[in-house]
């Protein structure tokens, strides 16, 4: 196994493990009748039996070893970890950080209520299904307000609800007394919205609320708020547009003002005359980011975007389409839709969701959940009379975050026991350098008693989670396991490497002189070089194959013609579609050129086929297709064709020097039609099953399918050189430097198997 191989293995069973809820490993203990016995350590049933169960697929995914062939696995990997250790790997620096590093990730798997982040996943996937409007009023008060103000709070909040349930017109009562700043202009008209979009328990009330009803208050950071939900509605999903912009100075002069709404207009004209977008867009878009890319915008859905962009952008149906000018706080606009995309289904969407869960304002659920949770798991015990000790410490500086105990006359916070959890103390020091390091300006009416409080509560919050995640390894035996296989995971790493990995990849001279001892594993067989197709019928093998005789390849593949009117060479909105879709092709498929072939009726000027040809190229020039991709061409008014309006046209034919594109364009239709393959074959090939060995074109039947080589040459059996062999030679060194290490090893590591006990696996 390779390093990149054994790294890759080693991650991948340590995430799947942390996935599952299998049986929880048990620990490596030394009992009166041992499994196995290498030098001094012992090894139990139980443990071999664990890693027999997750490794007996290690050799042949399809079939298990049984227990008597993995245990020579079983007992190298404990050899070479004691020897690991007898080295002192486990006690570096590197070790214990990286091993750390390990156990901070896997822990916070094991720290989370699942079932809580999975609840509240589902619950913002049904949300994000509709949008709600609504409007609030806030009636101010901080989150540490003295338990006075925030009682008068409320009250107000329920008096102005009776109002409202009296009749009182919401829009005029939010204008008139709500403490959210925007709410004299938006009369508490929180547009439309779906989940992740507001804060968490505003959410929650707006899709609890029936249409037209005012909840209870809600509290938030801010104080209380009275919700009015004014409609609903299906998630419109998310769009993606592209715009053209002009921006306004809102305290501009009038006549720079009408000079901007002149420019949008001079542009809107332009794309209604035909002019290419983006053309219109690097010619008068202000916006210097999203010009570079033919002014294209973020995807966004409800509630991301500016209300007048927003609207625009939903209210278009047909990609390609474009609004009227509309005016924003930033400027003038126009809008072009690029696509629309509904909701994605929940497994696509959960582990995006799963994420914000944890991070948005719901997070603080999560988080007061696992306060509960631990509080009743462990033993903490809190001792009053200190706690009114360090209590005293709080003023009025807590308000402006200058907070300091050192300026107060204080005892030795180190000696004073605040709290313990299952009897490990934690002193009044630890907690006031806590509150200085997380403190932070507060509102004016917040009461320092109540923020004092506040961190004291966070402060156990966070130790009992810091208790946990330290003692996870007595606690959570699936944990536990999870981190024994990490710790001999990483020390073997680091010992292969050493041994093995590092010396076969660097010793040049070993690797040669391995070659030379072992020249003979290393041969070329009997192999011809050649053309193999594949192909349905005989009808497309014999396309295929004239489509293959000449270089570049023809390709049966084609583009939308653009046709012109009498005397015309201008790219108008009717060519824009079909020379999209030429862009489109040429973009996605680097190794094709386009043959563009520009026609004219016999009684039109004799430029103008050559004109209509130079047109599209400007165009594909303009979109970074070089000019080494195209093969202009003037056919003038030969090839007159029935069609009279087909004679005023632009044709495309595509090239390709790559087999592999021919293969694509046959199987467009119809995936599996024909399959090409170039290069060696030896003769156990199945391909060439029905075919004679010898050079030169051939057909055959095979497997329901018609069959055609092209054989160049057959190539005489011989020895690989040293660089055609080097990557076989440098793993079967690997091997071998194994091999001769694990020798030494278990010279050094006797090994003593209890047959007796292995039976008992077989049962």
């Amino acid at each position: 196994m390779s390093k990149i191989q054994f790294h890759i293995g080693l991650i991948t069973i340590s995430l799947v493990s942390a996935c599952k809820t299998a049986a929880p490993p048990k620990q490596t203990v030394a009992e009166t009748q041992p499994l196995l016995e290498i030098g001094k350590e012992q090894f139990s049933i139980d443990d071999y039996q664990d890693s027999y169960n997750k490794n007996k697929f290690a050799s042949d995914s399809t079939k298990a070893l049984s227990p008597e062939e993995y245990l020579p696995l079983y007992t190298d990997l404990k050899i070479k970890v004691l020897q690991a250790k007898s080295e002192g790997k486990d006690t570096t620096l590197d070790y214990r950080e990286e091993i750390a590093s390990y156990r901070d990730q896997l822990a916070k798997n094991h720290l989370v209520d699942k079932d809580l982040v999975e609840k509240l996943t589902n619950e913002a996937y049904n949300r994000l299904k509709q949008e709600v409007r609504a409007s609030h009023i806030l009636v101010g008060v901080s989150e540490d307000a003295s338990p006075a103000d925030t009682l008068e709070a409320y009250r107000a909040a329920i008096a102005l609800r009776g109002r409202l349930e009296e009749g009182t017109d919401f829009a005029d009562m939010a204008a008139r007394f709500s403490k959210d700043p925007a709410a004299k202009t938006t009369k508490g008209d929180l547009g439309y919205f779906t989940a992740f979009q507001t804060l968490y328990p505003i959410e929650t009330a707006a899709y609890a609320l029936p249409v037209g009803k005012v909840s209870q208050p809600v509290r938030t950071k801010a104080g209380y708020h009275l919700i009015k939900v004014n409609d609903r509605r299906t998630n419109r999903g998310m769009v993606r547009v592209a715009h053209i912009m002009v921006k306004v100075d809102t305290a501009g002069t009038p006549a720079q003002k009408e000079s901007a709404r002149a420019r949008i207009e001079a542009a809107y004209t332009q794309l209604q005359n035909g002019t290419e977008w983006n053309m219109v867009v690097e010619k008068y878009s202000d916006d210097r980011e999203s010009r570079k890319n033919g002014g294209l915008l973020p995807m966004f859905g409800t509630g991301q975007m500016v209300p007048e962009i927003e609207e625009a952008a939903f209210a278009l149906t047909r990609p390609q389409s474009y609004s009227q000018p509309i005016l924003t706080m930033y400027g003038w606009h126009i809008i072009r839709l690029v696509e629309k995309r509904p909701i994605e289904t929940l497994a696509n969407m959960a582990p995006s969701l799963r994420k914000k869960v944890v991070t948005d304002s719901r997070g603080k659920v999560i988080e007061q959940a696992n306060a509960k949770r631990l509080r009743a798991k462990y033993a903490v015990q809190e001792a009053a009379d200190q706690w009114q000790q360090v209590a005293a410490l709080a003023d009025s500086t807590l308000r402006t975050g200058k907070w300091d105990y050192q300026r107060a006359v204080s005892a030795d916070w180190s000696t004073i026991t605040l709290f313990r959890i299952e009897q490990q103390p934690y002193d009044a020091l630890s907690f006031l350098n806590y509150v200085k390091r997380k403190q932070q300006p507060r509102p004016k009416d917040a009461s320092p008693a109540v923020v004092f409080n506040r961190f004291y509560s966070d402060y156990v919050t966070e130790s009992l989670v810091e208790y946990e995640k330290e003692h996870l390894e007595e606690t959570n035996p699936e944990f536990r396991g999870l981190m024994n296989e990490i710790r001999e995971g990483v020390l073997l790493s680091q010992i292969m490497e050493e041994q093995v990995w590092q010396r076969s990849l660097s010793d040049s001279t070993g690797q040669r002189a391995f070659y030379e001892r072992n020249k003979e594993r290393y041969n070329y067989p009997e192999r011809a070089f050649a053309t193999v197709v594949a192909a349905k019928d005989t009808q497309t093998l014999n396309s295929v194959k004239k489509t293959l005789a000449s270089s570049p390849y023809k390709l049966e593949r084609k583009s939308k013609e653009l046709l012109f009117q009498v005397n015309s060479a201008e790219i108008g909105n009717q060519q824009l579609e079909a020379l999209n879709d030429l862009y489109i092709i040429m973009e996605k498929n680097a190794d094709y050129v386009v043959e563009i072939a520009g026609y004219r009726s016999a009684d039109e000027p004799e430029i103008i086929s050559s004109t209509r040809a130079r047109n599209v190229v400007k165009y594909l020039n303009a979109r970074n297709i070089p000019i080494l991709r195209i093969i202009e061409k003037d056919y003038g008014s030969f090839r007159q064709s029935a069609e009279p309006e087909r004679n005023r046209r632009v044709a495309f034919q595509f090239y390709s020097q790559s087999k592999s594109d021919v293969e694509k364009v046959y199987n467009t239709d119809a995936p599996g039609t024909v399959t090409i393959r170039e290069g060696y074959f030896p003769k156990t090939d199945a391909l060439f099953a029905g075919f004679k060995w010898q050079a030169g074109e051939q057909t055959a039947n095979g497997n329901g399918s018609f069959l055609w080589a092209n054989v160049a040459r057959i190539d005489p059996p011989r020895p690989k050189t040293f660089p055609e062999a080097r990557g076989t030679v440098i793993n079967d060194y690997q091997k071998e430097l194994e091999k001769q290490w694990l020798a030494r090893l278990q010279g050094k590591f006797p090994v003593k198997v209890n047959a007796q006990e292995l039976e008992k696996i077989k049962r």
